[in-house]
């Protein structure tokens, strides 16, 4: 098997039997990125190092604008995309077999954990594995030791409060906290975002 086709069938939601071909190229993929985050971790890196280390462990190139506080923890790294101006605070664990979308601007805080795999419910069937997407929308703010589990879509504009569990989608432009996460409040716009938004739409009109 080959990484395209492991991902495809990561994107299908396809589950992932223990010992299965597609299980022993998870594990072959986690080698790989142990190998890449430890070189990563392992001593002082200029911003252009880490982005180079960076795209190395993702497999594809990453913006100039993208940022990365050491140390980063992933046991996969080739399901991972990040956009224009994504901060990566230190201490960060992804877990992305499932797939992370993280969309621009968006600043993830220290020791977040986006994790994309269920385990079986059945204890006779434990260690087959379910993919699940997370996608995280621009300008998003996630704060420190939260976990986003699988499945989870995050609008954009919105906050997660530090320490939280989100374990359901979160909508655009909200502020979400606790464990499991609800929302607290809707986060307002300033006066002139709102004139600005309501200048566009006249001019769609």
């Amino acid at each position: 098997m080959d990484t395209p086709t492991f991902l495809r069938a990561m994107e299908e939601g396809r589950t992932v039997p223990r010992g299965s071909e597609l299980h022993r190229h998870m594990t072959a993929l986690s080698q790989e990125a142990l190998a890449v985050t430890a070189r990563l971790n392992g001593g002082f890196h200029t911003p252009e190092e880490i982005r180079a280390l960076f795209s190395e462990l993702i497999g594809k190139p990453v913006p100039e604008s993208f940022s990365l506080f050491p140390p980063f923890y992933t046991d996969c790294g080739k399901h991972l995309t990040v956009g224009e101006g994504v901060f990566l605070n230190s201490g960060c664990r992804f877990q992305d077999q499932g797939g992370i979308t993280i969309g621009a601007g968006s600043l993830i805080g220290h020791c977040v954990v986006l994790a994309t795999l269920n385990h079986e419910e059945n204890p006779a069937r434990r260690g087959d594995l379910h993919p699940a997407p997370i996608r995280i929308g621009e300008n998003v703010w996630i704060g420190a030791h939260a976990t986003v589990c699988p499945g989870v879509t995050i609008g954009d504009g919105a906050i997660v409060a530090a320490g939280a569990v989100v374990t359901r989608d979160v909508p655009a432009n909200t502020v979400v906290g606790g464990v499991p996460a609800r929302v607290i409040r809707a986060i307002e716009r300033s006066e002139q975002e709102r004139r600005s938004v309501r200048a566009g739409e006249g001019a769609r009109a």
